[in-house]
């Protein structure tokens, strides 16, 4: 029996947990001379005590079956290393976790290699980065169709540049991109002014749904740092997990914001099959937010959407994973049964521990219809995906 046991399931944001050669791999050797090591960014500090243990580890299950049954019976607990879980960065083994899942797709995103390459204030250096990341992304689910790519496209590098790497992306393979939900210059140009409508055109005519993710925010801050000198000691948390309360309840506001923005600045209108996944977000916000656009348009009479309000526009082209041990059920009995998704987030720690009973345990009022539709029918229209 997997793990999914009887449900149909797509897992909308799991990730690779790439070892520091993970980009080098990918690289040509004129590429290998500008790109950054992984050890040298901080925002997600990378330990060498854990890379060297991941790889014995992995070695160890190579070559020892005895250990492999012990990874194999704690796949979904999260005691491990985020390195050390089973699939964590080498593709064959990806696919045999897979298949213990049970799962139909997984959606596979970055972890330190998107922070590799993201924080360089060098647009060129960004430009080359996001090619061999996308490319890396590609190469790992290569062999595998449950396994889709999801690759990163920076809108700040304009509209031209940001096209061609994309149509490069998808050409390696990547099956989407995350973008960023924030422009940190305060005098570049949105990324919902019309000059960006060339690369939501690409993800229209791709027919693939973009991807807003926590991590990829454009150095967006939603806490300002003057609420941390509050004579509270803080956790030591690096990264985009949530490190307090504060951190946690405000970690939806630059999505929110982008995706207000889009509404408003007729994006999605100027493009019909435009769509996208909001990941690690949670959705606690989303009942509150879906009122708020619908009394902003009436209030400010900006945005009017002759089809409907605009809470109908953002049921019909937005998808939310939320956390698991989120009230799920609530959130679904004041938004619809169409926009919320189930999302692992493996091999990260902020899935948790068997992902499935936390999200059911708040869920036992949802009927059979509304709880295949979180695992795998909202995900499954949305892609064009057969029943």
């Amino acid at each position: 029996m997997t793990y999914a046991g009887p449900r149909r399931i797509i897992d909308v944001d799991s990730h690779v947990i790439e070892l520091d050669d993970f980009l080098w791999n990918a690289a040509t050797a004129r590429e290998r001379e500008k790109l950054p090591r992984m050890a040298d960014q901080k925002v997600l500090p990378v330990g060498e005590q854990g890379l060297a243990r991941a790889r014995d580890l992995f070695a160890r299950r190579q070559s020892d079956p005895e250990t492999l049954a012990k990874f194999e019976a704690s796949l979904v607990q999260v005691h491990r290393n985020g390195w050390s879980r089973l699939g964590a960065f080498d593709p064959a083994e990806r696919s045999h976790a897979l298949d213990l899942f049970g799962f139909e797709l997984q959606w596979v995103l970055p972890t330190f290699a998107f922070h590799q390459v993201a924080h360089t204030k060098d647009p060129s250096l960004l430009a080359l980065g996001a090619r061999v990341l996308n490319r890396a992304m590609a190469e790992f689910c290569a062999h595998d169709d449950r396994l889709l790519a999801v690759g990163y496209l920076p809108f700040s590098l304009g509209p031209e540049e940001a096209g061609s790497i994309m149509d490069e992306g998808l050409a390696a393979g990547c099956y989407t991109f995350m973008v960023d939900t924030n422009e940190p210059d305060p005098a570049a140009r949105s990324f919902t002014h019309p000059d960006f409508d060339p690369l939501w055109a690409r993800f229209d005519s791709a027919d693939v749904p973009f991807v807003v993710h926590v991590a990829v925010n454009g150095h967006y801050e939603a806490v300002p740092k003057s609420f941390r000198n509050n004579q509270r000691a803080g956790a030591e948390i690096a990264g985009d997990s949530p490190g307090s309360p504060l951190d946690l309840v405000t970690i939806n506001n630059s999505a929110e914001i982008f995706l207000t923005a889009m509404i408003f600045d007729e994006v999605f209108g100027r493009h019909p099959g435009l769509r996208c996944v909001s990941m690690e977000h949670g959705a606690f916000w989303v009942p509150s937010w879906l009122k708020a656009i619908d009394f902003g348009a009436s209030a400010l009479a900006r945005g009017a959407h002759p089809g409907g309000p605009p809470s109908d526009l953002a049921r019909e082209r937005i998808r939310v994973s939320p956390f698991a041990g989120e009230p799920v059920g609530w959130i679904i009995d004041n938004v619809g049964p169409e926009m919320i998704v189930f999302a692992t987030d493996f091999p990260h720690p902020e899935g948790g521990s068997d992902p499935i009973a936390k999200f059911e345990a708040t869920m036992t009022d949802c009927s059979a219809a509304t709880m295949a539709a979180f695992y795998r029918g909202n995900m499954a229209s949305f892609m064009g995906l057969d029943a």
